[in-house]
């Protein structure tokens, strides 16, 4: 079900051209997915726990950054010069090892380790073997929080899953009930869609005042859900205006 790394640039790209307002974080994403690519494909002798292999690819990731980034993360990227080896292992370990609270992803620091974490963490969540079943809150591999859901066929209707922020893994996860808080009253769930983006929307929750998206593979089966999720930044306005937090930052702290 996990989309490939060359799905995932392609469809960025797909998205990108048909929407203008997100563009230019699209085109970054392409660029930075690519690096990542590089990343995951370095690692076949990587072992859990081994960080320090993520070491060498702070200069890349810099330079990218400089090259393309937002303002805000070359202003980052610049202070990060300046950090030492166990600097930027602090800061993996404290990303791996859940010591940052979700609300403070926001920041630009995190992303740095975030982007380098996700091809490591995909990595060893494909050579584990799993069950994906069942209905955890947090991901049954690495224990990070859902960035996305996804509703996909089933029957006359269609199951719903959530897809890991760090290492992407997608496990079954029920459809009316609260990933956060585990509410389930349907009336305290509500859902906004938007015209423009049909297969998107937003699952909300008025116990805990969170929400989360989810991406319908049954209106669009060319959707990549990280991609896709990052695409709809408007929607996440919505939400914001209506008093609701969104249970997990993306790759980019919105």
């Amino acid at each position: 079900m996990k989309p490939s790394w060359d799905r995932r640039i392609k469809r960025a790209g797909e998205l990108a051209k048909k929407h203008s307002e997100v563009s230019e974080l699209l085109v970054f994403y392409q660029q930075l997915a690519r690096f990542q690519q590089g990343i995951y494909e370095a690692l076949p002798a990587a072992r859990e726990h081994d960080l320090r292999v993520l070491l060498p690819h702070f200069s890349g990731l810099l330079e990218l950054v400089r090259a393309a980034g937002s303002p805000e993360l070359k202003t980052a990227s610049a202070a990060m010069e300046e950090d030492s080896e166990d600097d930027r292992l602090g800061l993996l370990e404290a990303i791996w090892q859940h010591q940052l609270e979700s609300r403070s992803l926001a920041g630009e620091y995190p992303f740095f380790a975030q982007a380098l974490l996700q091809p490591y963490a995909e990595f060893l969540a494909d050579q584990t073997n799993s069950n994906n079943e069942g209905a955890p809150s947090l991901c049954p591999f690495c224990g990070s929080r859902p960035v996305v859901a996804v509703l996909r066929p089933e029957g006359d209707g269609g199951k719903r899953s959530l897809v890991c922020s760090l290492c992407f893994t997608e496990w079954i996860f029920r459809r009316v009930v609260c990933p956060n808080c585990g509410a389930e009253n349907k009336e305290h769930l509500p859902i906004f869609a938007a015209k423009e983006f049909e297969h998107v929307r937003v699952d909300a929750c008025d116990t805990c005042h969170t929400y989360l998206k989810s991406i319908d593979m049954t209106k669009d089966g060319n959707a990549v859900p990280v991609v896709d999720e990052l695409a709809t930044i408007s929607l996440n306005l919505w939400a914001s205006e209506n008093k609701y937090q969104k249970l997990r930052p993306n790759l980019f702290g919105v």
